[in-house]
């Protein structure tokens, strides 16, 4: 394994560093102390040609100013969370609000926009980036001094494994994930629209027009949210579905895994062969098609914005789970450790 880690600007008199690792197929993982943000992921064709498959910036800057959580881990809690509000053991807690008058992806300075510890650990043929972070009882309104670990990790075998842990000193509530933009084209040549997804899902959680989840579950039969035997990510923005024409003409929504086997998504480029395989023990994903991604900016390798250019697999827990008795629960007590696990398996076809 090879690894190096550059200055790649400066934050409040802070250092920021970048950090690559590059493994012996030529496979590379290349990601910020800022936000444990990926900025690359570079991996080969069917042809053998490397090339970077996830959206990102080239400096700082940009990032700060643009990014629309562009590779980030987001939280404490992913998603929206209604009106900013939940309660918990009979008190109330009234979080930042940051989209609408409800919470999102952790509020306005989430765990996205601090800075990390990172650790590099590289043996053989497995390299590790360790990253912690100490969040404090009342940071976005949330409970708890919350001692958290983010461990993203290379294998020669192309592996990527994104990990999470989280400790916590007060009952509080964790759901973390990774906002990783992909287009497998390489270098975003074209939008993501002709890529095939593969989803182990047969429901998906109904949206308001806010995207916040209703509480009722949808059956992907006999509807674009049927991703059970593959097909276009097109379909979306083709779709007159209530919930496509609610998510911006595409997918902005969490998917119920089922978990009757180990690679639960699958997405795939058929004009250069990529493929990547996903395995994670969350219950959902959201899976994000930038249905409005947009801007005056351009993107590492000089590519501009427009809808549909990536796509988000948001490996998670429901969002706004706290506001539904019914749903997987979010809540971490003291003495508990919380756990998300994500492989992302980069291949050929």
């Amino acid at each position: 394994m090879e690894v190096t880690i550059k200055r790649f600007g400066e934050l409040d008199g802070k250092t920021i560093n970048k950090i690559s690792i590059t493994n012996h197929n030529g496979m590379g993982l290349t990601c910020l102390d800022y936000g444990c943000i990926i900025t690359e992921i570079r991996v080969p064709d069917s042809k053998g040609d490397i090339e970077n498959v996830v959206l990102g910036f080239d400096n700082l800057e940009d990032y700060l100013k643009y990014s629309p959580y562009f590779g980030a881990v987001v939280g404490r809690v992913a998603g929206r969370i209604k009106d900013g509000r939940f309660s918990l053991d009979g008190n109330d807690y009234v979080l930042a609000k940051n989209n609408n008058g409800n919470h999102l992806h952790g509020g306005l300075k989430g765990l996205d926009k601090v800075i990390w510890d990172a650790k590099v650990h590289a043996e053989g043929p497995v390299a590790k980036i360790e990253f912690t972070y100490e969040s404090t009882d009342g940071e976005e309104g949330y409970p708890g001094n919350v001692s958290l670990r983010t461990v993203y990790t290379l294998t020669d075998a192309n592996e990527l494994f994104v990990e999470f842990f989280g400790t916590t000193d007060r009952k509080t509530i964790l759901n973390l994930t990774n906002h990783t933009y992909f287009n497998l084209t390489g270098n975003a040549k074209s939008t993501i629209l002709g890529h095939t997804l593969k989803l182990d899902s047969e429901r998906f959680l109904e949206l308001d027009e806010n995207l916040i989840p209703t509480g009722n579950v949808i059956d992907v039969e006999g509807t674009a949210f049927d991703f059970r035997k593959g097909r276009k990510l097109s379909d979306g923005p083709a779709s007159s579905h209530e919930q496509n024409l609610f998510a911006g003409k595409g997918y902005d929504h969490p998917f119920v895994l089922s978990k009757k086997k180990s690679a639960t998504i699958e997405l795939r480029c058929d004009d250069n062969g990529r493929k990547v395989e996903v395995e994670t023990n969350q219950p959902a994903v959201v899976v994000y098609t930038s249905n409005q991604l947009e801007g005056d900016f351009l993107l590492s390798g000089g590519a501009k914005p427009e809808p549909y250019l990536a796509i988000c697999l948001e490996t998670q827990n429901y969002p706004d789970a706290i506001n539904h008795p019914d749903f997987p629960s979010t809540v971490v007590d003291k003495g508990e450790e919380y756990y998300s696990f994500t492989k992302f398996t980069f291949k050929t076809v």
